[in-house]
């Protein structure tokens, strides 16, 4: 699931590139589509929450989000993609060295000027795996409503950037938090320290990529999440599963909960 995690081991896989030179290239979409970006060199990637910030030597800052179905690949030196795969491309960046980057069904492609990076990234809360996150800032961000359910607060982006819907399902299961649990009835220091630590974990160590339990065995990853009808990890009541819509906008999620585990109380 695309979440801050995966795009922060993304920017960290595309730091390959950082440095390169682009001998050809174009975006295939967005308000700059048709725009070359040949003679570019890539001078570094950045992430904000679920935002990838591709940056030039020319001041400019290529802005995508992966949504649900958007991905990128490096092809080597005299490798190509599949002729349907390269129809499905919104950026190709073929560098001098002869590997292409490939940006493939990305819902959201801009450029802006890198010094105004915050033209798109200044609505959202701080992020959990910055350096600088600010604990106080996002605990203050998901209290501005305490009778708004948790699982809706923490999938606002503008109060906390990186959660996605795996990562609230899980985090309320290891809390013990209903999911429609009043935010201002929640420890929130404590909900987002853990928040942190397991984003952080989860981005930068190899085997434990969106691994709650701690367990790798299919079927076992996730205490909740994919777990409806089947028997609760710890407990072994059956987990419950619903789709809503949390955030307006936005489409259906699934949200999974154990019901002795997390009651509504």
């Amino acid at each position: 699931m695309p979440e801050g995690d995966s795009v922060f081991r993304l920017a960290a896989r595309l730091r390959q590139v950082d440095g390169a030179r682009v001998l050809s290239g174009e975006l295939r979409s967005g308000g700059a589509a048709g725009r070359s970006l040949a003679g570019l060199r890539v001078v570094g990637h950045a992430t904000h929450g679920k935002h990838l910030l591709t940056r030039f030597d020319d001041g400019t800052t290529l802005h995508t989000h992966l949504r649900i179905q958007g991905s990128w690949t490096i092809t080597a030196p005299g490798r190509r993609l599949p002729t349907a795969a390269a129809r499905r491309a919104r950026v190709r960046l073929a560098l001098e060295d002869g590997r292409t980057v490939w940006g493939l069904d990305l819902p959201v492609v801009d450029v802006l000027d890198t010094a105004d990076e915050s033209r798109v990234l200044g609505h959202l809360g701080p992020d959990l795996l910055h350096d600088d996150f600010d604990a106080d800032v996002a605990t203050a961000r998901v209290l501005r409503d305490p009778t708004a359910p948790v699982r809706r607060v923490l999938l606002d982006q503008r109060n906390v950037a990186g959660l996605g819907n795996l990562w609230v399902n899980e985090l309320g299961f290891l809390r013990g938090l209903h999911p429609d649990r009043m935010i201002g009835t929640v420890d929130v220091p404590a909900l987002l320290d853990l928040a942190r630590r397991m984003l952080v974990r989860s981005a930068t160590v190899p085997d434990a990529y969106q691994v709650t339990t701690g367990v790798r065995r299919r079927g076992e990853r996730h205490w909740v999440v994919g777990r409806a009808g089947r028997p609760c990890l710890r407990c072994r009541t059956p987990v419950l599963g619903r789709d809503a819509v949390e955030v307006v906008g936005s489409a259906p999620r699934r949200t999974w909960w154990c019901p002795r585990c997390q009651p509504t109380t």
